[in-house]
């Protein structure tokens, strides 16, 4: 194992391993399988604010918007007054361009702990006693196209848990264009979103608001594909790294939820 990957790896092997012996008496053979759900939390916990950082970037750039075209209007003809007004005007809202793709791009470093984790057959010198460990028919550390394969009992497992990520990715896209609905009645030339802001950038040819475009329709493309990318990587990952992915997508789904609520009620306060 890499020494980048060798001391993250051996904590969460040793706080995963912990975990699940104090669940042992409560949920038996499932008991890695909940700590690693646990594990997942405490990770999505941490990024919390992060969360609520971006949701409330995402609701001030579209409250921005029609204030960025306008300044994509006044001044096409100087890019760097117009990178300057751009950043005086998301700076003063508390935000900034990238905001909503953070909290995706923290948890790398986490999902990829928990990957190499079943992915080692041995951690700090000692066998991987997380192999061993079960979610009904299918080992943690089996891959969808590995083992007994995909027409097998370990099979249907990950067809489960398959079909209740495109579950949480479709609801993730009807919560969003619900969100939109509600960005687009507080600001109504808010309403074409990131296509706006990227025909905006195509008619003054700067090099500013290309770069606006392109974090607006960043932060969308993220938002519509990541649900479903989901599903897509539980099927070339350890079914450990899976249960990951569909806890973070459950997740991600109540809290932006309860966050867009939250936002809603501090704005109108």
């Amino acid at each position: 194992m890499s020494v980048l990957f060798g001391m993250p790896v051996d904590l969460a092997y040793h706080l995963v391993c912990w975990v699940a012996a104090i669940l042992a008496p409560l949920f038996g053979g499932l008991a890695a399988v909940v700590a690693i759900i646990l594990f997942t939390m405490l990770i999505r916990l941490a990024l919390l604010p992060l969360s609520y950082y971006a949701v409330r970037g995402e609701r001030a750039r579209s409250r921005l918007l029609p204030q960025v075209q306008d300044l994509q209007r006044r001044h096409a003809k100087d890019p760097q007054r117009l990178q300057r007004e751009l950043a005086a005007l998301y700076r003063a809202e508390g935000t900034s361009m990238y905001a909503g793709c953070l909290p995706v791009l923290l948890q790398l470093p986490f999902f990829s702990v928990l990957y190499r984790l079943f992915l080692s057959h041995s951690v700090a010198g000692s066998p991987n006693m997380l192999l061993s460990h079960r979610l009904l028919a299918a080992p943690l550390g089996s891959w969808w196209l590995g083992g007994a394969g995909p027409v097998s009992a370990q099979g249907a497992v990950f067809a489960g848990l398959f079909l209740l990520l495109a579950v949480l990715g479709v609801a993730a896209l009807r919560a969003a264009r619900r969100n939109k609905a509600a960005a687009a009645a507080i600001a109504p030339s808010a309403a074409a979103g990131p296509a706006a802001a990227a025909g905006s950038a195509a008619t003054t040819g700067t090099g500013a608001a290309a770069q606006t475009a392109v974090a607006d329709r960043a932060v969308g493309w993220l938002s519509w594909v990541m649900p479903f990318g989901s599903v897509l990587m539980a099927a070339i990952v350890p079914l450990a790294a899976g249960l990951y992915l569909l806890t973070s997508a459950a997740w991600t789904l109540a809290e932006r939820a309860a966050l867009n609520r939250w936002s809603r009620i501090t704005q109108r306060g």
